[in-house]
């Protein structure tokens, strides 16, 4: 059976190196079994979905955005096969008032996690417009993992 990472790596994408945090607050919290996430945006992809960038942008970014949450995730619990099951996410999209494909853009989070984890990556999920985010990044999304003791 393969490791989640050794699955990363046959679909031919790899953990980018951790993000800085950009105030006072930590990019991941552990209490008891649960992992609670801070946000997480993207480097490569800015502007508002519906205006600057196009669904499929917005696809490529909430993959970047969950490949950056899963090098959190990582970096706490030091192995992703410790991932007992994806609980919940948020997926934040930047888009203009007309923009309604926020779920079509979540799914490149969510089909990232059913390719790599099977039936652990499967979650609830909020997708929801935001008139904007932080340094204009088109993406956010945090999460709620369990993991084994």
């Amino acid at each position: 059976m393969m490791t989640p990472e050794e699955k990363l790596q046959e679909l031919g994408l790899e953990l980018p190196s951790l993000r800085p945090t950009v105030g006072n607050y930590v990019s991941c919290i552990r209490t008891g079994n649960l992992l609670f996430t801070a946000g997480q945006g993207v480097d490569q992809f800015h502007g508002k979905l519906g205006q600057e960038l196009t669904t499929e942008e917005g696809y490529a970014a909430a993959q970047q955005s969950m490949l950056n949450l899963l090098s959190v995730v990582k970096n706490e619990i030091g192995d992703l096969s410790k991932i007992k099951q994806f609980v919940k996410l948020l997926v934040m999209v930047n888009s203009t008032q007309e923009f309604t494909e926020q779920p079509k853009v979540a799914n490149g989070a969510s089909d990232l996690l059913g390719k790599v984890f099977d039936e652990k990556g499967k979650h609830g999920r909020s997708a929801v417009g935001m008139a904007q985010l932080p340094n204009n990044t088109a993406i956010e999304i945090e999460m709620i993992i369990e993991v084994e003791d």
